[in-house]
């Protein structure tokens, strides 16, 4: 069973364009200088519209959280069980020291050895239309 793809809308599109050339971006308000992530029509900050932007970041971050998953949350999961779910503080690129929080998986390695405060790496899953889906891996 082929997994299941996030949907791009309106509002995604251009992080899911720029993830075909294997680029992370990360959404910011240009207002308040906040960096936004899951992606939203409005800063959930200071609630602008107009001033969000997108930024490069380099993808590199630490384990916040970690949950190793023994049964599939999702039927499109079952081949990959035991597989590491985990909230990953993600620089936020645009050239300042902020990071935003993102859950993903942390492949390549062995799920139990993934722990909190572990350094991790951008990797990426090929997606069926040419998307790549982000995800992250041990860093060397």
């Amino acid at each position: 069973m082929a997994r299941i793809e996030p949907e791009a809308t309106e509002v995604t599109d251009a992080f899911w364009d720029a993830t075909r050339e294997q680029r992370y971006l990360v959404q910011w308000c240009g207002a308040c200088g906040t960096p936004i992530f899951y992606p939203r029509e409005v800063c959930p900050q200071c609630l602008s519209a107009d001033a969000l932007e997108w930024r490069e970041s380099s993808g590199a971050g630490t384990v916040y959280a970690v949950s190793v998953q023994h049964r599939p949350a999702n039927p499109t999961m079952v081949d990959r069980v035991p597989y590491v779910v985990a909230l990953v503080e993600v620089d936020a690129g645009g050239g300042q020291a902020q990071t935003v929080r993102v859950m993903s998986n942390v492949v390549n390695c062995e799920p139990e050895s993934v722990h909190v405060g572990d350094a991790v790496a951008l990797t990426w899953e090929p997606l069926s239309d040419g998307r790549n889906l982000p995800q992250f891996e041990p860093a060397t």
